[in-house]
């Protein structure tokens, strides 16, 4: 039995001898390997931070010292090391452990945390409870570089120093977030960080000072105070001393000794201090260290996942933003710290000049873009549908009231998949289908998404276009599709005689919705299909006239019900005096925890059986006539 496996949590880690830690360090980096080539998720940034954990919780008393880790995703050695070791296999598996940390799952996950920048502020707000209410221990925020280009870090860095609560702040600094670290606060920490080396030999320095006979102990306190009287003439302020802070390091984040002492001498302070330790993300793996940012996140490659033969939505989306950039000189693009998630990567490659990296700064890259819409450029912003969701008010109040053609390219919309209710992209379409002036757009394939793409520069409006984190469907034949984009309009991709019910899906749903409609066809059920490709502004009096048509309507969307395109369609049916019959398939409010992406659609009765079996209870309950509001969840 190995190290690893004789830690129940981390009292046992305590109890090892300091010797064995390195070893230990070992074993939790082959574990997360072996997990994350087997199951997905983030390699590169745990197999970056396992030293730094080993070292929190050797020093640290979680979850007494509270431990609050920023987005989340370096969480694994801490998972490891408080108890879950022996069911860490099941890692973003459906019924397993999470991607990120869950405060169900264990205490030791105090906050659950999914997107960049939260740490700092939950932190200090915990630490404010604590005090209050006269509870004793530590609060640590364990953030990275790539957070301290987000506002909302340096809200909580300001308010910290206002309110001089001593909170532990530990700055994991590998240069990277998703992507490369960018901006003045990347060079910023560069220029610390540079001073690494020194820190190294300083360490030894000291040590062999202390190691002296009788005199070493005073000859040490001597060499401190005359080098901090000289940092105090050359080296008086930086960033995080400006805030109200202690300033520690930067220091070797992979040095577990060096790690330890300096956590055992924080811990003693009674006032905010920042712990800059620098780490190389990917430790421990050549290829991951060689190219962090490919080895950032992976995906599953368990045998029981069939094999792609489609390109992804992503790809499909960096293919046709790559054309327009070629066609067209007003076409930038902007992305916040995820350029290789959402294929904006592919364009600066190409065109380095046209696309903006704003680090992890969703509000200001809203905003950016409508500055550059403002004179006269065609920006398309590619951010993740899950972390648009914190730029709600600019895309409303910059982008929308004034009408600037902005095409914002949510990826990961709908369900997402094993990484959990954080990641689940189901809520953006409640969130802007009232927003004024906005166009939104539900690609079904990779034809419909460069059609969209290629007609948003033509309507001088503000425009989103949400598409799944999947691989393309395979397309409808080219006849089907021929028929014109009309703002407010979709399209009847299969209309029979005397069919009396319809299915309005959504995006790629409707090939599913195509297949039921087959399938239901052998079983004497007709049914049409309708492409609903635009879920705003909606065409009301052409969508009444064909809803009109038919005395049962099924909504397929891959989002939350309430407030979403079927509700949308049955207050048209209410408003224009219908007399058809609703249901409506969907996701509950309530975000979904990790599965694979199939089994999520599958459980909401949006795959190809949920939607026949929803068909046939219509068809077969002689419900009274009138507009019904039924929610799947």
């Amino acid at each position: 039995m190995g190290l690893l496996d004789r830690i129940a949590g981390p009292g046992d880690l305590r109890n090892l001898p300091a010797r064995t830690l390195k070893e230990l360090a070992k074993e939790i980096r082959a574990r997360i390997i072996e997990t994350v080539g087997r199951n997905g998720g983030h390699l590169a940034s745990n197999l970056g931070i396992v030293e730094t954990t080993i070292a929190l919780h050797r020093v640290f008393d979680s979850p007494s010292d509270a431990i609050v880790w920023d987005v989340g995703h370096q969480c694994y050695p801490h998972k490891l090391l408080t108890g879950r070791a022996q069911r860490f296999h099941t890692l973003r598996r459906a019924g397993g452990i999470s991607g990120f940390p869950k405060h169900d799952e264990s205490q030791h996950d105090i906050f659950d945390t999914g997107h960049s920048s939260t740490a700092i502020s939950a932190a200090l707000g915990l630490l404010e409870a604590r005090k209050r209410n006269g509870v004793s221990g530590r609060v640590i925020a364990v953030i990275g570089d790539g957070t301290l280009t987000s506002g909302m870090a340096m809200e909580g860095l300001s308010n910290a120093g206002h309110l001089q609560l001593p909170l532990i702040l530990v700055l994991n600094d590998n240069r990277m977030s998703i992507s490369r670290s960018v901006g003045s606060m990347s060079r910023y920490l560069s220029r610390l960080s540079a001073s690494v080396r020194y820190q190294s030999i300083r360490v030894r320095i000291d040590n062999a000072i202390l190691g002296i006979p009788r005199f070493g102990k005073v000859l040490f306190e001597y060499v401190t105070r005359s080098k901090n009287a000289v940092k105090q003439l050359f080296f008086k302020e930086n960033l995080f001393s400006e805030f109200g802070f202690e300033y520690v390091g930067p220091i070797d984040g992979h040095n577990l000794g060096t790690l330890i002492a300096v956590f055992e001498q924080v811990r003693k302070l009674d006032r905010p201090v920042v712990v800059h330790v620098v780490t190389r993300k990917g430790k421990g793996l050549d290829r991951a260290e060689v190219d962090p940012e490919a080895f950032h996140g992976l995906s599953p490659s368990c045998s029981d996942r069939p094999a792609a033969s489609a390109p992804s939505f992503t790809k499909a989306f960096s293919e046709s933003l790559i054309r327009m950039a070629l066609q067209d000189k007003r076409i930038v693009a902007i992305t916040a710290a995820m350029a290789s998630g959402t294929g904006v990567s592919a364009l600066a490659e190409r065109m380095p000049e046209r696309v903006f990296d704003v680090g992890i700064a969703e509000q200001h890259a809203v905003t950016f873009a409508a500055g550059m819409a403002r004179g006269g450029l065609l920006p398309v912003v590619a951010i993740y549908s899950t972390f648009m969701q914190r730029a709600v008010d600019q895309v409303f109040q910059d982008v929308c009231l004034a009408r600037l053609p902005v095409l914002f390219a949510l990826d990961r919309a709908g369900a997402v998949g094993e990484d959990g209710e954080t990641h689940q992209g189901i809520y953006d379409i409640p969130l802007y289908k009232s927003m004024p002036n906005l166009v939104i757009f539900a690609p079904s394939d990779d034809m419909e998404l460069d059609r969209f793409m290629r007609l948003y520069p033509s309507l001088g409006l503000p425009c989103m276009m949400r598409y799944p984190k999947d691989y393309v469907p395979c397309a409808f034949p080219a006849a089907m599709m021929s028929a014109p984009l009309v703002p407010g309009r979709g399209i009847l991709v299969r209309h029979v005689p005397d069919a009396r019910m319809l299915i309005c899906a959504v995006g790629p749903l409707v090939y599913p919705a195509l297949q039921a409609a087959l399938q239901l066809e052998e079983k004497d059920i007709l049914a049409d299909v309708y492409n609903a490709r635009f879920i705003a502004p909606l065409d009301e009096e052409a969508l009444a006239d064909i809803m009109g048509e038919y005395d049962i309507v099924l909504t397929v969307e891959d989002g939350v019900v309430q407030g979403g395109y079927g509700e949308a369609l049955a207050g048209i049916a209410a408003r224009h005096g219908l007399r058809t019959r609703f249901r409506m398939l969907g996701f509950g409010t309530r975000p979904m925890a990790q599965a694979p992406r199939e089994a999520l659609l599958a459980s909401a009765g949006l795959d190809a059986e949920g939607i026949e079996h929803a068909i046939e209870s219509l068809y077969a309950v002689d419900a009274p006539v009138g507009v019904r509001y039924v929610r799947t969840s």
